[in-house]
């Protein structure tokens, strides 16, 4: 097909490099410079895409990122497939590959626009609340068919060929938009010396000015542009990223940007000297001062037929006209309620002398225009019909005709009579609107301006915004508006203002807009032809009209019971039309009304680039400890901890089990065990938790953290703590050592550790920002090295110069000092209720202590001893592990762990409430008690539920249940652990576990401290 509406010059394109692509099966060209909206349109394609909801047909409407209607799925191979890609933001390259997301057998001729036709019956608004609501059963059959019928694109059912990344960057002013405000802004904190980042979601920055007819110094704004592109891309404190949408704004001025670093170039990315490219990358920005210059959005006109192909916005019809070189038609209607639009006609009648296309009318809602452009357009002879508005489009797949008629704006009414205008495009324009997106992420409330109908933004502190996105349209004061935010973003960092000398602009006298939302119908809304307000999600004018009539008065019910705003357009078109019309309805003003809340993403993010490098193996990325290579060499088994891999057992490759095989788990687990009770093991403890806690108010914050007291630690004391949630429910425990007078070491569980630092700066943060207290994660800077057992104080006394005489070292003291010539922290605290030491070295030294340990230790059997024997020792002393002796329902108290709670502690700490709520203090709770089995051959299965009578009818009501259950080595009997409502009381009782299998196991409640009671063998 030849490029019917292409322009023999003009634009921006390079006619010199023709490109073939395929959309929706069939062949096309384009040229360089293109995206695929303004190739589509060259082609004369009308129909891209069929509507969310009515199967409607659907063309090209805007030429950027609020484009409601082509969104098309991308890729050439199933394994490229990406969906929901904005035509008017894809860069056309050669043999690129695009169909419609919607449209069956075809986009043309789509069986579901029988539906469409008969949309505002079938399907109102909220009618999957009222239509599928009974039988449940058929739920899912609904679920199916709705899913399927909906017009959005398709995920790959392959793997992802190519690969994307994450960069963090840090900047003292991040410029978000490259228009005339967003160059201004950079160039003016660049050259104050400021870093600076400049981002902008186009593929070239200029905004407005790659479409302007404005002169800038009497030259084309195109010098300008180009002037001031390459100074920024030489200053060294400067970094450009186009094709890069800053698509979240967050606390603390972190924003996240998008960077499409070859979508422009192929389907896949290419290989530069053999080395793959990233597709996609997201900047993780932190920044000292934003600057938003954003720009504004044109609001299209509310008319019957609004959303047949051919209607696009005024602005969007210039745009590809001067930069793309496409008319988008032959004959042109402009619906306009300012002077801004008339820009269009302007340039469709300029470009169409030669291209034998005419402009036959320029509506205007106002009843006396009187600007320059108004009278260009005049002086060109071009009809300009005053006090009317297009009312309603004609066509199916193309636009045939426009109505217009002459409205009353107060009384919103038709108050003339209809002439029908012959033509194939209609251009309207309704204002602008502030892109406030971005602001609107810090939960900032947008306030409505009269001057410019339209919401802009509030800003907090440290943000500021330029040119469009303030509401400032003039060229010459967006350009000063951008110096101005520059420069005092560049003095706020602490650098010297540098002079801009701005370019001179002149100024066009406008006249003044009016506001015009939705324009009447010689019919009442409710029976008039449908006229949409949202576009991508066929959201009409009757569908808010009627919301409003059911009773949703907040805009944000309004917005979800019609889906106004939803999707990937996020309200970029339809929002202020939506508002006026709910307000109007509701007889308020658009300020009373407010506005929705937009949230990130501004617009979609691949879940490509959201991953990054975080996927396969560096999903779920396993973690190795300093001695990983040691524990390889001696065969360990592994088991995977908080994504550390852990040793689980060590099976002796020289040695043989009874059965002539090599160890089993059982046999190497019952040989640890006894190494440890008899002699001394060793165990690599270095996946513990570890966080750095310094401060003046350390104490009082870990008294918050903990529900025991901190307050009197002493220097070279470590003390055991309970941590709880808000509920009062234990989750997690760990030991935590005084290095200084506001230093301290917190252990937590391995799993725990990610998750437990969130927790500590959670409520630091929010709660209480006030304590002087800070937090870092050590985990991976120390090696711990746990030698446990009657032997392990000789064998440490050979390689170390701390004094470890059992009064001057005492049990849960920590010394300083040196292991194996390595400057070393030892801990005296035990998880197997035997004499340990815990060696905490600098991880790189860990194989040398861990290698000298073993060459001494050869004579006292020192025996390595994994996850599994630590399970063992722990359980039978009554040693609990977060996470399986508890599951988010178990208090201290219900563990019996009344000495580890500080009731009277002066200020208010996590859990205390909750810990004196009834259903906490309630007897009967789930308490944890050790079951000794009566058959000290049965292990008894973890998990196993727990009852008092084993001939109770079922369901049997089931009081408890079996949290850690082995084989003893030193009790030569099973053992377990378990939780049993009112346990603690019920010592020398029987209970039952009831089987699958149908056998029943019967247990004696008795003490969870199985060995040592008293705690004599930790003390010697």
């Amino acid at each position: 097909m030849s490029q019917v509406n292409r322009l023999a010059r003009g634009g921006r394109i390079d006619r010199s490099r023709p490109l073939s692509f395929t959309f929706n099966g069939q062949t096309y060209q384009g040229h360089a410079g293109d995206t695929l909206a303004s190739a589509l349109l060259a082609n004369g394609v009308d129909v891209v895409n069929r509507s969310f909801k009515y199967s409607l047909p659907r063309g090209i409407v805007t030429a950027g990122a609020e484009e409601p209607n082509a969104v098309v799925q991308l890729g050439a191979s199933e394994a490229s497939q990406v969906p929901n890609v904005r035509a008017t933001q894809q860069a056309l390259y050669k043999g690129l590959v695009a169909r419609s997301t919607n449209g069956w057998p075809s986009v043309q001729r789509d069986l579901m626009g029988v539906v469409g036709k008969l949309g505002g019956k079938l399907m109102p608004p909220g009618f999957y609340y009222k239509t599928f609501m009974a039988p449940a059963s058929l739920w899912m059959t609904y679920e199916k068919y709705i899913r399927k019928s909906a017009g959005l694109g398709r995920s790959s059912t392959e793997s992802d060929p190519d690969i994307y990344d994450h960069q963090h960057r840090h900047c003292d002013v991040l410029v978000i938009g490259a228009g005339p405000a967003g160059l201004a802004a950079a160039l003016a904190a660049g050259r104050s010396g400021a870093r600076v980042i400049l981002c902008d979601e186009q593929e070239e920055l200029g905004g407005c000015l790659l479409a302007t007819p404005e002169l800038l110094d009497d030259e084309p704004a195109e010098k300008w542009l180009s002037a001031v592109t390459a100074e920024l891309s030489e200053l060294a404190n400067v970094t450009v990223l186009p094709r890069t949408t800053a698509n979240g704004y967050h606390d603390h001025h972190f924003v996240t940007l998008h960077e499409r670093r070859t979508d422009h170039l192929a389907d896949t990315a290419p290989r530069v000297n053999g080395r793959r490219q990233s597709r996609g990358r997201m900047h993780h920005v932190r920044a000292d001062r934003v600057i938003l210059a954003t720009g504004a959005h044109e609001r299209p006109l509310v008319y019957a037929g609004n959303d047949v192909p051919g209607n696009l916005l005024a602005g969007a019809v210039s745009t590809y006209i001067r930069r793309y070189g496409v008319i988008p038609g032959q004959k042109l209607v402009l619906s306009t309620s300012n002077d801004h639009a008339y820009r269009a006609a302007l340039d469709w009648a300029e470009q169409g002398k030669d291209a034998r296309r005419e402009v036959v009318a320029i509506v205007d809602a106002r009843a006396n225009p009187a600007g320059e452009l108004v009278e260009q357009a005049r002086r060109l002879g071009i009809r300009v019909i005053t006090g009317s508005a297009v009312i309603e489009a004609k066509g199916t797949n193309r636009v045939s005709a426009a109505r217009v008629a002459k409205i009353d704006l107060e009384g919103f009414r038709v108050t003339g009579s209809v002439e029908d205008l012959s033509c194939d495009t209609i251009a309207s324009s309704g204002g602008y609107s502030p892109v406030i997106h971005l602001a609107s992420h810090t939960g900032a409330r947008p306030s409505w301006n009269d001057r410019i109908l339209g919401f802009v933004p509030s800003l907090v502190k440290g943000v500021s915004a330029a040119g469009g996105a303030s509401g400032t349209y003039p060229l010459p004061e967006v350009l000063a508006d951008g110096r101005e935010a520059g420069l005092q973003a560049a003095s706020s960092c602490g650098f010297e203002a540098a002079t801009i000398e701005l370019p001179r602009v002149d100024v066009l006298s406008e006249g003044e807009a009016c506001a015009l939302y939705q324009v009447p119908h010689e019919k009442p809304t409710l029976r008039a032809p449908k006229q949409f307000v949202d576009l991508q999600n066929d959201v009409t004018a009757a569908g808010i009209e009627i919301a409003t009539r059911e009773g949703f008065e907040s805009i944000e019910h309004v917005k979800r019971y019609t889906a106004m705003g939803f999707g990937t357009d996020q309200g970029k078109l339809g929002n202020i039309n939506g508002m006026a019309i709910a307000a109007r309805c509701l007889k308020r003003s658009i300020p009373e009304v407010g506005t929705t809340v937009f949230r990130p993403n501004y617009t979609p993010v691949t879940f490509g680039a959201i991953a990054g490098r975080h996927c396969k193996e560096l999903f779920d990325p396993e973690r190795y400890t300093a001695l990983h290579d040691w524990h390889v060499e001696r065969g360990a088994e592994f088991e995977v901890v908080g994504q550390w891999m852990r040793p689980w057992y060590y099976p002796q490759q020289d040695r043989r089990g009874a059965n002539g095989k090599r160890e089993s788990m059982s046999e190497a687990v019952a040989r640890e065990c006894r190494a440890v009770r008899e002699k001394v093991g060793i165990l690599d403890a270095s996946t513990l938790g570890k966080i750095d806690i310094q401060g003046a108010d350390a104490r009082e914050f870990l008294g918050r953290i903990y529900t025991n007291k901190w307050e009197k630690l002493a220097v070279g004391k470590c003390r055991y703590g309970l941590m709880c949630k808000d509920d009062g429910m234990v989750t997690d425990d760990g030991v935590t050592a005084c290095l200084a007078e506001n230093h301290f070491v917190m252990t937590t569980t391995t799993g725990g550790a990610a998750a437990i630092l969130e927790w500590l700066e959670l409520w630091h943060q929010t709660e209480w920002p006030e304590l002087d207290v800070s937090f870092t994660s050590v985990t991976d800077h120390w090696a711990t090295m746990t030698i446990t057992g009657p032997e392990s104080r000789r064998l440490l006394a050979e390689i170390s110069d701390i004094d470890l005489d059992r009064d001057s070292f005492k049990f849960m003291d920590w010394r300083e000092g040196r292991v194996a010539d390595v400057p070393a922290r030892v801990f005296r605290i035990s998880f197997t209720g035997e004499l340990t030491y815990e060696i905490n070295v600098q991880a790189h030294f860990a194989m040398h202590v861990w290698k000298t340990l073993f060459s001494h230790g050869e004579k006292y059997g020192l025996t390595p001893y994994g996850t599994e024997t630590m399970h063992v020792l722990r359980a039978e002393k009554g040693f609990i592990i977060v996470g399986q002796d508890t599951d988010g329902s178990v208090t201290p108290e219900d563990l019996g762990m009344q000495w580890a709670i500080g009731y009277d502690k002066p200020f208010p700490w996590i859990g205390k409430r909750a810990l004196t709520r009834s259903d906490t203090r309630r007897e009967n709770r789930k308490q944890l008690v050790g079951l000794k089995p009566k058959d000290p051959t049965v292990v008894l299965q973890e998990g196993a539920q727990i009852v008092f009578d084993p001939k109770a009818s079922i369901p049997m009501p089931m009081v408890g249940h079996v949290t850690s259950s082995y084989y003893s080595p030193t009790l030569e009997a099973g053992f377990a652990l378990a939780v049993v409502k009112g346990g603690q009381n019920r010592m020398g009782e029987t209970v039952y576990m009831p089987m699958a299998d149908g056998t029943t196991h019967e247990a004696e409640i008795v003490s969870p401290i199985f060995v040592d009671p008293k705690g004599e063998r930790q003390n010697v």
